[in-house]
């Protein structure tokens, strides 16, 4: 897989972004200086900050916000996200889920859009999410999102997974939910996720299992 200089991980609650931004990040440290991005200011569960140390012992940087991961719980943007993008071989952003949490991006999109040509904006999905929506409800948070920070989604990730029970026919189930959600946008699905104990085809990227979900 061609890995752009900037990645930016968008989507639902519960699609598994934060899991993907992870192992993207991993991916591209085999190409080169990287660095992921944590501008995740709404969600309090899941967290690149989590993988804070697992990542830096891996020589991957990890930007946060400030007060991540406190008791203040009171997350502040006040990294020069420039300057990590310019010296970075490739750069993960992972940005919350929600129209909501896509203004913070907003607040970069003239640093990034000086980029064009070099960046990808990516929606995840995941068919099986806790909280059950169809393709239509899917895009139309994903337009929610655009607006929200003036940019425009370059690609699909689809994400089929219902965590560790997934199997390859659960995987395949969701071809036809991914096929709407393509017709209804007119987007390139970039690639499909699939857990390590299956066998990929072309356009899947294998993905470690990093993020938990809360009852496990």
């Amino acid at each position: 897989m061609q890995f752009k200089k900037i990645t930016i991980i968008t989507g639902e609650y519960g699609s598994g972004k934060t899991n993907l931004a992870v192992n993207l990040a991993y991916a591209m440290k085999e190409h080169g200086t990287t660095a992921i991005v944590d501008i995740d200011t709404v969600n309090p569960y899941f967290r690149t900050a989590d993988f804070r140390d697992e990542l830096t012992e891996n020589g991957i940087d990890v930007i946060t916000p400030d007060f991540a991961n406190s008791n203040l719980d009171l997350p502040v943007l006040n990294f020069d996200i420039e300057r990590i993008i310019r010296s970075h071989d490739h750069t993960v952003i992972d940005v919350g889920g929600s129209d909501a949490g896509a203004f913070a991006l907003g607040r970069y999109q003239h640093v990034i859009e000086k980029y064009a040509g070099d960046y990808d904006m990516l929606y995840v999905y995941n068919m099986y999410r806790t909280t059950e929506v169809s393709a239509e409800e899917t895009v139309t948070l994903l337009h929610e999102i655009e607006m929200a920070c003036r940019m425009k989604v370059t690609g699909l990730v689809n994400n089929p997974n219902l965590g560790a029970e997934t199997t390859a026919a659960i995987v395949e189930n969701a071809s036809g939910f991914s096929d709407d959600i393509v017709k209804l946008t007119g987007l390139p699905v970039k690639f499909r996720c699939i857990p390590e104990n299956l066998v990929p085809s072309e356009g899947d990227f294998t993905v470690k299992r990093k993020v938990k979900l809360i009852w496990e």
